[in-house]
């Protein structure tokens, strides 16, 4: 299947598609990796270090992308890099979250429906 004429017409919403094969790095190379990226976070090149521990599949450095977006307020973006990482811990309270929201939103549409 060819995943890029799948996905072509997402690329304007930045999202990702994960796939099962991991890039070949040995640990060098993923040690040089996630330095840089840990320079480009704490210089504020949040979207270039994220690039980097998605490559890497730093889960430390994916966490800390979460915890930025969070603080910006996109839970979901947040959940994205929590879920990857994976940090169920960070995770799951945004789960939580989200699915009180539907819940709510789903009360409120019965509602209106029963007027």
């Amino acid at each position: 299947m060819d995943y890029k004429n799948v996905f072509e017409k997402f690329e304007e919403q930045n999202v990702f598609v994960k796939t099962t094969k991991a890039p070949s790095i040995d640990g060098a190379q993923k040690a040089a990796l996630n330095r840089k990226g840990n320079v480009l976070y704490n210089s504020g090149d949040v979207e270039g270090a994220r690039r980097i521990f998605l490559t890497t599949g730093y889960s430390d450095g994916l966490s800390r992308v979460g915890d930025h977006y969070k603080s910006r307020g996109s839970l979901l973006d947040a959940l994205k890099m929590y879920w990857i990482a994976p940090d169920r811990t960070k995770s799951e309270p945004i789960i939580m979250q989200l699915s009180t929201l539907l819940q709510q939103l789903l009360h409120e549409e019965e509602d209106q429906g029963d007027e």
